[in-house]
């Protein structure tokens, strides 16, 4: 017998006589198993390694657990040492877990009613919450029988997938006359063989799509489809519904089935944001958005922005970011899926909207020359893939288009949004604005269209900012501060408690404290430190939006001096944009017929306080226009007309992609844009201006 050499407190009979170590069963491997060792014959060490033989601690960890997911009662029995976020996943329970298990995005919440779990640290469960016996799935291990339960606000969310499915339907019905899905299902009555008709199935398949004026010639099948065929052309007498890809130059029959278990043929739109990602399930039939679902993308712990993404990428290779947006993709699709009953088996047709880097990392492409001279993307236009070739959770045969992207920096979703918007078909200029991560900008009409990209950062959409988010439920949306105290006055989204600011809620704050002279136009704080709606974080000044007393909070909810810089730069970035891409066409603001705005905060944005900050330009507030997010609007229409797909194809083609990146004339407007609203007063004749109520006034 001897002491451990891991564990001295412990005797143990095992000893490795190659090193003249002890150890115990908890240690109990050979340290040198590829290496040769005259003891190992003999060696019950060497043995127990190779063989496998399990202590008994190993034994114990292969017992399984019951876990009951409330208020559903479902009842799943799993390995002892999994944790709550595989187990729902075993029982088909929609947990949100944008992070994909990483601990990260604090999502993945439920509540524990009976047993005990193994929590690691977080930070992201209040004190509160964990006396309500919140926990996270992704960190909580199961060791024993419990029963938990889902949370009212995913509850909530699962249920208002439906909602906002019907929302959209409302702004989109009546977009697409004819729909010509990309996977077509087609219903066929197969002649019966007879000893006269001995031809074998696939070519009576074939004859009888031939009958009905589908062109055979260059239409291919597969070994998965020939395998169906036996028993799904008999099972109802030979009547039978096939599915058919349709590509470019050719097709291919992809499934086929009995006409009796032929279910509902759903469609997916996804918009792939830098920072959210939104998802739309559409029935193929009559164009009805049946739900809808929207959501962090996870990419963004490999940072903000495109060139932080594609950096990421080169450094821990495309598959971890690939993997990362399928999984925020799949999530999404789970839980607007499970608000109508529907399995994602049903999905047959993807469209997917997303900037040039984004598509490519979804795609597993490599996108580092997107960031390097001459900043060319691989692919510009993308042919029709299968969905199981790429990991998204569908049909595995279910046909996906990827809008096509003129540039590096301008991609599929901004030709997704000229499709929607359509002024690419009048005579009047339009200036169109997708106000994201991006910036992206776009000026033109029948004739001609120029575009380019002005790197907007983050901010608007959250990030960046140290209270930042995007417009989810108890996300500030509007605001005004009072004149005298500065007391501010706020709604929250679906009038939640306060959680933090989105993009609307931002360019309302930073607009009142210009007015309030809470802040200077250089960005600059005004007012005192010892004013009670001022404080001191890491020794920057800080505006208090709200007190944590108020919010049940462990910290205030405030605006910096860094994040008002960080949106002063945004906001000047996007202007300078305009500015350039007209100069480069011969016109100004005076020539613009109409603006169109999209973008996902864009709803909620106050025209008059994002030109008082000098977002937009100082013209006639008539000619604003905004239109939602266009890019998901667009891949709905592409989703479900084919001359919608060869239109946004002829739209891509057709724009002039202008870089900014080397643009001296863009940096040096840039920088006269970076005071509020712009170093040139005369550019903004019609705003507000400061009111006469001093800073220093105290009441």
């Amino acid at each position: 017998m001897g002491k451990c050499i891991n564990h001295p407190d412990r005797e143990t009979s095992y000893i490795c006589l190659k090193h003249n170590i002890y150890l115990c069963e908890e240690c109990l491997e050979c340290r040198d198993p590829d290496i040769y060792c005259k003891f190992r014959p003999s060696c019950p060490i060497y043995f127990i390694t190779k063989k496998g033989f399990d202590s008994e601690k190993k034994k114990a960890e292969k017992k399984e657990c019951a876990v009951i997911f409330e208020p559903e009662g479902k009842k799943i029995i799993v390995p002892s040492s999994s944790n709550l976020l595989e187990a729902s996943q075993k029982a088909d329970i929609y947990i949100n877990a944008s992070c994909n298990g990483k601990g990260s995005c604090g999502k993945c919440r439920l509540v524990l009613k009976s047993g005990k779990v193994k929590s690691k640290k977080t930070s992201l469960l209040t004190d509160t919450e964990k006396e309500k016996g919140y926990v996270l799935a992704c960190q909580s291990s199961i060791h024993e029988d419990i029963i938990v339960k889902i949370p009212e606000e995913t509850i909530e969310k699962k249920l208002k997938a439906a909602g906002m499915g019907e929302t959209a339907t409302k702004k989109l019905v009546g977009l697409v006359e004819k729909i010509e899905p990309i996977v077509e299902k087609i219903s066929l009555q197969l002649d019966l063989p007879t000893m006269d008709d001995t031809v074998s199935d696939l070519d009576r398949l074939k004859r009888e799509l031939k009958k009905q004026g589908y062109d055979t010639s260059k239409m291919s099948t597969n070994i998965r489809v020939m395998r169906q065929l036996t028993e799904a052309v008999r099972d109802e007498n030979f009547k039978v519904v096939a599915s058919v890809l349709w590509k470019k130059c050719s097709s291919e029959i992809v499934d086929v089935c009995p006409a009796q278990t032929l279910k509902q043929s759903l469609g997916m739109a996804v918009d792939l944001g830098t920072t959210s990602i939104v998802v739309y399930i559409v029935d193929m039939v009559d164009g009805t958005i049946l739900s809808a679902a929207s959501g962090h993308n996870s990419q963004a712990a490999c940072g903000d922005d495109v060139i932080n993404r594609i950096v990421c990428s080169e450094k821990d290779g495309v598959k971890k970011l690939q993997k990362m947006a399928l999984s925020t993709i799949n999530n999404l699709a789970k839980r607007a899926l499970s608000s109508i009953d529907a399995d994602h088996k049903q999905i047959e047709n993807i469209v997917i909207s997303g900037n040039t880097t984004m598509t490519h990392l979804l795609l597993g492409i490599k996108a580092k020359y997107i960031r390097r001279e001459p900043y060319i993307p691989t692919v510009s236009e993308f042919p029709i893939i299968k969905a199981g070739e790429i990991g998204l959770k569908a049909a595995y045969y279910a046909g996906v288009f990827v809008m096509p992207g003129p540039a590096s920096y301008v991609g599929g979703d901004i030709v997704a949004g000229v499709l929607y918007t359509r002024f690419n078909q009048f005579e009047d200029l339009t200036l169109f604005i997708d106000i994201g991560t991006n910036g992206e900008i776009v000026v033109g009409n029948n004739e001609f269209l120029m575009t380019a990209a002005c790197s907007a950062g983050p901010a608007f959409e959250g990030g960046g900012i140290r209270w930042g988010m995007r417009a989810e439920d108890g996300a500030i949306e509007k605001i005004t501060l009072d004149p005298v105290s500065f007391e501010p006055e706020y709604l929250t989204v679906d009038n939640k408690t306060a959680r933090g600011i989105c993009g609307s809620g931002m360019i309302d704050l930073l607009s009142e404290m210009l007015l309030k002279n809470v802040i200077g136009q250089d960005g600059k704080f005004k007012i005192d430190m010892g004013h009670p709606r001022l404080t001191l974080l890491n020794e920057e000044p800080a505006f208090i939006i709200e007190f944590a007393d108020k919010i049940d909070s462990e910290e205030d909810i405030i605006f910096t001096q860094s994040d008002i810089k960080s949106l002063i730069l945004s906001k000047a970035a996007v202007y300078a944009g305009f500015n350039i891409l007209l100069e480069q066409v011969g016109m100004d603001f005076s020539s613009i017929s109409q603006m169109i705005i999209t973008g996902g905060f864009g709803q909620y944005l106050n025209i008059e306080k994002a030109i008082t900050i000098g977002l937009i330009p100082d013209i006639e507030r008539e000619k604003f226009k905004y239109m939602g997010n266009s890019s998901i609007a667009g891949a709905y229409m592409a989703l479900l007309s084919n001359t919608h797909r060869q239109e946004a194809i002829a739209i891509s083609n057709s724009m002039t992609y202008l870089d900014f990146s080397s643009n001296n004339d863009f940096m040096e407007a840039f920088t006269r844009a970076q005071f509020l609203p712009h170093t040139d007063a005369n550019l903004f004749p019609n705003i507000g201006k400061p009111s006469c109520h001093t800073a220093n006034s105290r009441d």
